[in-house]
């Protein structure tokens, strides 16, 4: 009887043991659904939506706490995905928080630029470089469009730069008139 309790205590031991191991493992950071949101919000860290980045306006929606049509470059498809992935009906975008643009990237008139630095400090993704008093230029692959470096800039010189559609950046458009029912007439002979 005694060996029979041992046996039993060990063999709690050892699935004890791997059970925490397990645990520390395949631990989960954060909320799947935060994650899942995140990754359907385009990641342009602009702020339309009223929060500092797509970070929190994702954690703001998973806790229903923001709604799901305040991201104005996510537009119509991304209030879409997310509303499919809630669960939750569609609404159009909000107008106090934007309208819907092209994808767009910022353009520095280089022979403008002053390099005042402003539009380095306003860039939320670094993908403005320059250094003070010298002419500034942005990595296009980088650019997020969120416009956040065209206000401070003193002598307008960035303009924002609608991108071309390409094979990898085309997307299918939703339908955007109304299908009619098709009427079919008999014909008796």
């Amino acid at each position: 009887m005694l060996a029979a309790i041992l046996v039993m205590a060990l063999g709690a031991v050892v699935l004890g043991a791997a059970l925490g191991f397990a645990a520390v493992r395949f631990k989960v950071e954060g909320d799947p659904l935060v994650e899942k949101i995140d990754a359907i919000l385009p990641q342009t860290q602009c702020g339309q939506c009223g929060y500092p980045g797509c970070k929190p306006y994702a954690e703001a929606i998973a806790k229903g706490e923001a709604d799901i049509n305040q991201c104005p470059p996510g537009g119509e498809e991304g209030i879409r995905k997310l509303a499919d992935l809630l669960g939750r009906e569609f609404k159009p975008l909000s107008a106090e928080h934007g309208v819907e643009k092209p994808k767009s990237v910022a353009v520095i008139d280089e022979n403008l630029c002053i390099g005042c630095t402003l539009c380095l400090q306003a860039c939320p993704v670094d993908a403005i470089v320059g250094a003070a008093k010298q002419m500034h230029t942005v990595i296009a692959s980088q650019c997020t469009g969120c416009e956040l470096c065209v206000p401070p800039c003193p002598v307008n010189c960035i303009h924002m730069q609608p991108l071309p559609e390409t094979l990898d950046t085309w997307k299918w458009k939703y339908p955007v008139y109304q299908l009619q029912p098709v009427r079919t007439v008999i014909h008796h002979a």
